[in-house]
């Protein structure tokens, strides 16, 4: 009888603790989630969602997402650890959030190792490897113009513009890499600069209020309108390439994120980058979707 009461209490102690190690297990696996973030336009939601997908289809982690936030609120919930890992640009890095200048000229290469130096050592942030595309800023004019006057470069354009209109978004007249030192450097005089909402840009060409309008070089509309995107000859405009960019705390804790995304190094150009936020900006695909494709179509679960 001593036996069997010895027995009992043993097997009640045995399930016990195999009920609080799987609780652990379970626990555990709980808390194995990452939180992606990201920014509000097209293109950040799109790579902000292929690193979610690369994650969970390369991982055991769990991904939450946090899209729709603006720039600065996106970088300071990575910061306070809202959010573990979002996609950011070079430029943007050493300008906005670095606060350094960046000369004309300055290669890629030289603007990405200083912003990935940077982001350690005063965020103690990691910038993975860029994607292999730079959406910087442009001009553009229309073709007819272009052609008529056999305008390619932003130097080509310089002679014309005390008779056109130059037409950007608001933050583009108060920035380092902006207006006033873009004038400088080329030696533009336009006539007239008009501030505006980035949603009317392409319109007010379309319409003939714009003569010159300041693009992004991955806007998904310049696959749509006749327009030429005038080359940065003098390369005033610093290089803002793609990259994936997490907490120190994040990777040390699930070094295999670094792991899933190294198959985005030098993934995909700038064309091709227009063809996916032309896409989706007109309807044909959801985020989601277009990020399941980019997968595909690189072959990242390949890689």
């Amino acid at each position: 009888m001593r036996k069997i009461k010895e027995l009992l209490c043993f097997s009640l102690m045995l399930t016990l603790l195999l009920s609080i190690l799987s609780g652990c297990a379970a626990g555990n696996a709980k808390n194995k989630t990452v939180i992606v973030g990201g920014k509000s336009y097209t293109e950040a939601q799109l790579t902000s969602e292929i690193i979610a997908q690369l994650l969970e289809k390369k991982t055991d982690l769990k991904v939450e997402r946090k899209y729709d936030m603006a720039s600065a609120i996106c970088f300071e919930s990575i910061c306070r650890g809202d959010i573990h890992i979002y996609p950011e640009y070079t430029g943007g890095m050493l300008l906005a959030y670095l606060q350094e200048d960046v000369e004309p000229g300055t290669d890629p290469q030289t603007i990405y190792d200083r912003a990935k130096a940077g982001f350690k050592e005063k965020f103690d942030l990691v910038v993975l490897e860029s994607m292999g595309f730079n959406n910087t800023y442009a001009n553009a004019v229309s073709r007819e113009f272009a052609e008529a006057h056999n305008i390619k470069t932003n130097s080509d354009l310089a002679p014309y513009t005390p008779q056109l209109t130059y037409g950007a978004e608001h933050s583009f007249f108060d920035r380092k890499d902006g207006y006033e030192n873009m004038c400088a450097t080329y030696g533009f005089q336009f006539a007239k600069e008009v501030k505006m909402n980035v949603a009317l840009k392409y319109q007010s060409m379309e319409e003939g209020l714009m003569d010159v309008v300041n693009v992004y070089t991955t806007d998904g509309l310049l696959s749509q309108l006749d327009v030429v995107v005038l080359e940065d000859d003098k390369n005033f405009f610093p290089a803002y390439y793609c990259c994936p960019v997490v907490r120190q705390d994040i990777l040390d804790k699930y070094p295999e994120i670094e792991t899933a995304l190294a198959c985005l190094k030098d993934c995909v150009t700038e064309q091709d980058m227009i063809r996916y936020n032309s896409i989706i900006d007109s309807g044909k695909m959801t985020i989601p979707v277009a990020a399941e494709e980019f997968i595909k179509e690189f072959g990242l679960l390949d890689k």
